[in-house]
């Protein structure tokens, strides 16, 4: 969650409320400036690219964190992997953990056991590693629409439906990473959690989308509940909480999708504690949810969270309340048909071995 999202969600007009938002839109003006003279850098070709011989497929966003890219990464990977075709994952690494690896490279691991996740920050090196060392043919550029050295095959760019535009404004003014018209470069648009809003909401958000890219193609999704798991694999049936008192525990970048989700399932949220993205849980943060825990009116029968969370934390409880994350799918309900033409394309273009 931005640390100051309360300041960009408000509206109202009181001089304290308003000094915030002027001093966050200066902060902006010299990202805005370094992001256009990079992407004409790159429009110019005065920087230069790489091109791997595997296909690349970018999968990104606009905003910063919490549109579901590590669903988005396993569904495209399975589905490739079904195809016959060698896939690997390349990624930054983001809030790498003692052992080298972050949360999301932890969950993909469990998800994933077949699939190579590579990563770095040089994902030039790594692309050179998967397809010479490993004789990848596809290469998925996690969180790779700003990584604009490494040359792809299909942009796939997700918007959370709750929050697309991340509020209108570059970083530290809202959540853009680049201005609107960055969308231009897409080929694909995948919305995400298009359930937790409503349908005059998505037909306004597809009409902005094509009035910046109107050759993009349009997919609507949903982040599915599938099952609870915990840190040993064993399962949980999804109606297991229903009705029950829990602790929703999360550090991710949108909190509040996920405790709507858990809601949605008729599970009784007493309490929910929030950390930013790829926090890295220490002793004294479980002490604090335990307290938090024990203050409730009510006793909590599991403390649930997310799938990276349970990677971090990596117990089956917290105390002696016991942790179980809920274990989520990416599904296209919505122009499933686009995505799969632009991907079975992709796919016949690569040689036969």
């Amino acid at each position: 969650m931005h640390p100051l999202e309360k300041y960009l969600r408000s509206t109202d007009r009181t001089m304290s409320s308003l000094s915030v938002k002027a001093a966050l839109w200066a902060a902006s003006l010299p990202y805005h400036f370094a992001v256009e003279l990079r992407n004409k850098a790159y429009q110019w070709r005065w920087i230069r690219t790489y091109r791997p011989t595997a296909s690349v497929i970018s999968i990104g966003n606009m905003t910063a964190g919490g549109t579901g890219k590590t669903p988005a990464c396993v569904w495209l990977a399975k589905w490739i992997r079904q195809r016959g075709l060698r896939v690997a994952i390349l990624s930054r690494g983001y809030g790498a953990l003692a052992d080298g690896q972050n949360d999301e490279a932890k969950e993909i691991e469990n998800l994933l056991p077949d699939v190579p996740h590579l990563q770095s920050p040089n994902r030039i090196e790594t692309a050179k590693v998967a397809v010479e060392e490993l004789g990848m043919e596809i290469l998925l550029l996690d969180d790779g629409f700003q990584h604009r050295r490494l040359e792809r095959d299909l942009d796939i760019v997700l918007l959370d439906a709750t929050n697309p535009m991340g509020f209108g404004y570059l970083l530290p003014r809202g959540l853009l990473r680049e201005p609107l018209y960055g969308l231009r470069r897409a080929d694909l648009v995948i919305v995400t959690r298009s359930d937790q809003v409503t349908t005059q909401e998505l037909a306004n958000l597809r009409t902005k989308v094509q009035r910046i890219n109107p050759k993009a193609g349009w997919v609507e999704s949903i982040h599915a509940p599938i099952r609870w798991r915990n840190a040993s694999g064993d399962t949980l049936p999804l109606d297991y909480f229903k009705g029950k008192p829990v602790l929703a525990l999360c550090g991710i970048g949108n909190p509040k999708a996920f405790v709507n989700t858990i809601q949605g399932l008729s599970v009784d949220v007493i309490d929910q504690v929030c950390f930013p993205d790829h926090h890295p849980y220490n002793p004294m943060d479980i002490q604090g949810i335990l307290e938090r825990a024990s203050r409730c009116s009510q006793t909590a029968e599991a403390i649930v969270c997310t799938g990276k969370d349970l990677a971090k934390l990596s117990s089956n409880q917290l105390g002696t309340i016991p942790l179980w994350a809920l274990e989520i799918e990416l599904q296209l309900v919505a122009g499933a048909d686009v995505a799969y033409e632009y991907l079975d394309r992709l796919c016949q273009s690569i040689p036969t071995s």
